[in-house]
């Protein structure tokens, strides 16, 4: 008999018709939608190929903003708490009610609309993580306009990028962002700096002016308003505005992702499915069901996890949303998520692998948290949400033992896989242990969710139809790595297109497999469970002597033993084997002193040991890097796997230790690259002496 899981996910593939429209009715629409889904044909303009082409509601007509915050006030829950913002860094904290969103937005978008925004434009959000973020958002979603959220301290040719694809009527940012400990960082030499180097000039910048650092005189350049001020000033003139009502195929908001390479995506959110699929994943997946819950996602708007699950999807649902403005170490320690979770009573953590990883390097033993959850501290908390780079099964154990002596009864890590092109999870295990998902949710059957399987990224989420295959797009058995990809339509959160760029769409992710499904660019497989296992890029993948390793699979091996930390595996050239894995760990405990790149002979025959029990002698490490804060990773908490691989080919091929690497935008702090050149460069001079070491390694 199948879980209750497997039957909904099943019925969203074979009905998706029935399936997604029954949801649709837990929206306010302006005008109810006639169709659910449409499906058809596309022609691309430049080549004349012709795609499959998807839109779900498509004659429906709705407001997100109503949504997310006037229709609550309307039926009486004004009073809730809506935001809730936590700043460590400036040690501030204020909570707003729906009313109070409503009352801000309304005058914010009226403002707006006296500085030229209307429907359909696009607006660039530059900001720190604060209240004003959000309800910028909010009031150019009121205006029927299109928001695209820039991680705020992007640098000015990253900003330059979007401002030129975006094309935007206006601008709005802060003065400053509080980048952790290193204190405030000033927004201005950004901003204008980007301005200058797009040949496209938005007519408005609108700067919200913080304490910690001001933007001086932003009236006297042309363009740049004070936001505080022509907020008051259109408060006090009676300046509001209702909310602008689109149809369900107009974007809601443009959010870039670029990976390593090329040009920024434009990816587009629709209003419509959107709203659907995200109202449906956070009570389905997250436990998120209503006013009362408190949902802590702690990532960063310029991210789409903070779109979905610090905006829009709390909004939805009538539940209490946590901002959060700081590190979860060093802003004062690693202690603070779990304060934060204490002080507002939160259900759901939802974070990065790496900012776990963060925090056990920063209190090995878990004592801060300890100390919380002794007090009972926890016991609010039912789960413990990790996305955004693969968790290795080591840390999911140690925080499901934390979360069962702490937390409330049977709380839960739960690895979820999704991207920007999602919108939601793709991959999931669903909390909600009453199936309301078809029926009235006060008659509905308590069932016990899924267990968890450390490694996997649990099973797919409704409407997202998960499949394995191999380079020519045939599907493997089970059991076997592959390609992941998915086949159309994908569920309403995702995109059906990119922003003004139809073929690149078409060429990124359906042209590899002829259009039969949609490419993820991701490698990975289902096992015989159902369960999906991410193991990394597509183009992680080494090949050697015609085997083909995932970098992730070798990685959790080499986590596995007791003294390492933190791993990165990458592959380098070998002239015998075309290619070899090739390790960065960093000790679980590396101490203050020296410690030298090559890691003692005993601990690499330990750890190779691991890797050829594991997975097999032809997957033998051809060597290993070891020291501290070595490791690069994006804001978001990816291994940049790249740059680490570059810099080994760089060493190997050439013996050039100072070539440039391609380091994106995205990295939270490029002195880690150099400190990993710098390691390359220990390791590999120290080996010149070994016969025949270019060529093996």
């Amino acid at each position: 008999m199948s879980h209750p899981q497997d039957s909904v996910h099943e019925h969203s593939i074979r009905d998706p018709e029935s399936f997604w429209g029954h949801h649709a009715q837990s929206l306010h629409w302006h005008k109810q939608p006639s169709r659910v889904l449409d499906l058809s044909t596309k022609t691309l303009s430049a080549s004349g190929i012709t795609h499959d082409h998807w839109r779900w509601f498509p004659d429906g007509e709705l407001s997100t903003t109503y949504n997310c915050v006037d229709r609550h006030v309307e039926n009486g829950n004004g009073d809730n708490v809506a935001i809730v913002w936590e700043s460590s860094v400036t040690g501030v904290r204020e909570s707003y009610t729906y009313r109070q969103v409503q009352d801000e937005i309304e005058v914010l978008a009226g403002v707006l609309r006296e500085e030229g925004v209307r429907k359909g434009d696009v607006v660039i959000i530059y900001m720190p993580m604060i209240p004003a973020a959000l309800f910028a958002a909010l009031a150019i979603a009121r205006l029927g306009a299109i928001h695209a959220a820039v991680f705020g301290g992007f640098a000015a040719a990253s900003l330059a990028q979007r401002i030129e694809d975006a094309k935007p009527r206006a601008i709005m940012t802060a003065s400053c962002g509080i980048e952790g400990s290193k204190g405030p960082l000033s927004y201005r030499p950004l901003v204008e700096g980007a301005i200058n180097q797009s040949k496209f000039k938005p007519d408005k910048v609108i700067i919200w002016q913080r304490d910690e650092l001001r933007w001086n005189h932003p009236d006297k350049l042309g363009g740049q308003r004070n936001w505080q001020r022509i907020v008051k000033s259109g408060r006090m003139r009676g300046i509001r505005a209702a909310p602008v009502v689109v149809n369900s195929n107009d974007g809601l908001y443009i959010i870039y992702t670029s990976g390593t390479t090329g040009l920024p995506k434009g990816v587009v959110r629709e209003a419509g499915g959107h709203a659907v699929g995200l109202s449906l994943s956070i009570k389905y997946l997250f436990g998120i069901k209503g006013p009362g819950d408190v949902m802590f996602c702690a990532s960063d708007i310029g991210w789409v996890v903070g779109h979905s699950y610090i905006l829009y999807a709390p909004l939805l649902v009538g539940a209490t949303t946590i901002l959060y403005e700081g590190k979860p170490v060093g802003t004062p320690d690693a202690g603070e998520f779990w304060r934060v979770i204490e002080k507002n009573k939160a259900n759901v953590l939802f974070t990065a692998p790496t900012a776990l990883r963060a925090m056990r390097k920063d209190d090995p033993e878990s004592k801060l948290l300890t100390e919380i959850g002794a007090r009972g501290g926890l016991k609010s908390l039912k789960a413990l949400f990790l996305a955004g780079e693969r968790s290795e099964p080591s840390i999911v154990r140690t925080f499901q033992d934390l979360l069962t002596s702490h937390a409330a009864p049977g709380a839960t890590v739960i690895d979820n896989w999704w991207s920007s092109e999602s919108g939601s999870p793709i991959s999931g295990l669903s909390l909600l242990s009453e199936l309301g998902y078809l029926t009235d949710p006060s008659s509905s059957t308590a069932v016990t969710p899924l267990p968890i399987r450390p490694g996997s990224a649990g099973k797919p989420m409704p409407g997202f139809d998960v499949r394995i295959v191999d380079d020519d797009g045939n599907e493997v058995p089970r059991g076997t790595m592959g390609n992941v990809v998915m086949a159309i339509p994908l569920a309403p959160t995702a995109f059906t297109t990119l922003f003004n760029d139809e073929e690149r769409f078409y060429k990124g992710y359906l042209k590899r497999f002829n259009g039969r499904w949609v490419d993820t660019g991701d490698a990975g497989l289902i096992d015989q469970d159902g369960y999906v296992h991410i193991m990394s890029r597509s183009d992680d993948i080494i090949n050697v002597a015609a085997h083909r390793f995932s970098t992730g699979a070798i990685e959790q091996v080499i986590l596995s033993h007791p003294d390492i930390g933190e791993a990165s595996v990458v592959g380098i050239p070998d002239s015998l084997k075309g290619h070899l894995p090739f390790a960065f760990i960093q000790p679980r405990n590396p101490g203050s002193g020296e410690l030298p790149a090559t890691a003692s002979p005993e601990l690499f025959n330990a750890v190779n040991k691991l890797v050829r029990e594991q997975i097999g002698a032809i997957a033998s490490l051809g060597g290993m890097i070891q020291g501290r804060g070595m490791i690069p990773k994006t804001r978001s908490g990816k291994t940049l796997r790249r740059v680490l691989r570059e810099l080994v080919e760089n060493a190997v091929v050439k013996g050039d230790y100072t070539a440039a690497v391609n380091v994106p935008p995205t990295v939270e702090d490029a002195e880690v690259v150099e400190v990993a050149r710098a390691r390359v460069r220990e390791y590999f001079q120290s080996r010149k002496g070994e016969s025949g070491v270019k060529a093996k390694l």
